[in-house]
């Protein structure tokens, strides 16, 4: 399954480059000091230029679960959403609400923007060590939610970048859309 209806807004899921995908604003996999890093935050960084890295030092941080926007630089997108979701640490030091936290604040932030897409990687499952079977519920979850309610946000689009990734979010999506009614 690649895609859910939530009213008259939609989930999507597709494999590529976050930094390719044209979108209002494109969501970014961010740590703490909004200082870059690899994975998706650096791919961000790189892609979109000196822009994006200067907001963010002027912003200076973003707490675990929260979410800032910056300008997208050279980036297809108006916006970039630096989420900061949790370090996995066994699951028992409040991780799963914090990653929920993280995309909340995401989605509002993209949304407080007026914006109509948004592009999400998924949160705190490279370098941040989440397991994909755990945080892909977590994510799509809390999406359907978000775009249940009153938002600017018609298209929520997780942009992944493996196949492993791709087949978690699939999964998560096929038993989210069984769960609920539609």
């Amino acid at each position: 399954m690649r895609s859910l209806r939530v009213g008259d807004r939609e989930i999507a899921l597709v494999k590529g480059d976050i930094t390719r995908f044209a979108a209002d604003a494109i969501g970014n996999a961010a740590n703490s000091r909004l200082a870059g890093g690899g994975g998706v935050d650096g791919a961000i960084h790189r892609a979109g230029g000196p822009a994006v890295m200067e907001e963010c030092r002027r912003i200076g941080g973003c707490p675990t679960g929260g979410a800032v926007a910056t300008t997208a630089g050279n980036l297809p997108a108006r916006w970039v959403v630096h989420a900061v979701g949790p370090v996995w640490r066994g699951g028992e030091e409040g991780e799963a609400e914090l990653l929920a936290s993280a995309y909340r604040a995401a989605l509002a932030t993209a949304a407080g923007l007026g914006a109509r897409t948004l592009a999400l990687p998924s949160i705190s499952t490279g370098a941040y060590g989440y397991p994909l079977s755990l945080a892909a519920p977590i994510a799509l979850r809390t999406v359907a939610e978000h775009l249940a309610g009153p938002t600017s946000l018609e298209r929520v689009t997780f942009v992944l970048f493996g196949d492993d990734t791709l087949a978690a979010y699939e999964e998560a999506l096929a038993s989210l859309a069984a769960a609920r009614p539609l």
